[in-house]
């Protein structure tokens, strides 16, 4: 990967409704090789995918937690397991594994305090191998979204 490279992806990360036309505009190539490497790039899986970031309180999820979680003595299957499960929770929007304790952050999307309290004990606290959890309430996002540095 080259600069220019860098440089495609960075403007698709600012603007990924950019044509192939504007993108090799802003990137001062022409639009033949411009779309070449945006193909090569996006089969390389350099670029995962496209989508629209939607805001979450333009559908009623104004409530957001991180929520970490403290494993039982694991084994292979137990992480397989609670991986795959949490991975079936609609409100978990992400999900990372740790080193060290807690074991994973699990950032929870919700509409308010009941619905996150349900969310809490009826699905999260019953995950396979969970230990213990324990949460922090999002207050703000100072940072969000931001586009991979260059």
């Amino acid at each position: 990967m080259d600069a220019l490279d860098r440089k495609i992806l960075t403007e698709l990360q600012l603007d990924g409704r950019l044509t192939v036309t504007e993108l090799a505009a802003r990137v001062k190539l022409s639009v033949s090789p411009c779309h070449r490497r945006l193909r090569d790039l996006e089969r390389e899986g350099a670029i995962r995918g496209y989508r629209a970031v939607v805001d979450p309180s333009a559908v009623g999820l104004d409530f957001e937690a991180l929520v970490f979680v403290t494993m039982r003595p694991e084994d292979a299957d137990t992480v397989s397991a609670f991986e795959e499960a949490v991975a079936a929770v609609p409100h978990v929007l992400q999900a990372q594994r740790l080193f060290g304790d807690p074991d994973y952050l699990l950032r929870v999307a919700a509409t308010d305090l009941t619905a996150f309290q349900q969310l809490y004990d009826q699905q999260l606290a019953r995950l396979p191998g969970v230990q213990r959890l324990n949460s922090t309430l999002v207050m703000k996002h100072v940072v969000d979204d931001r586009p991979l540095p260059e």
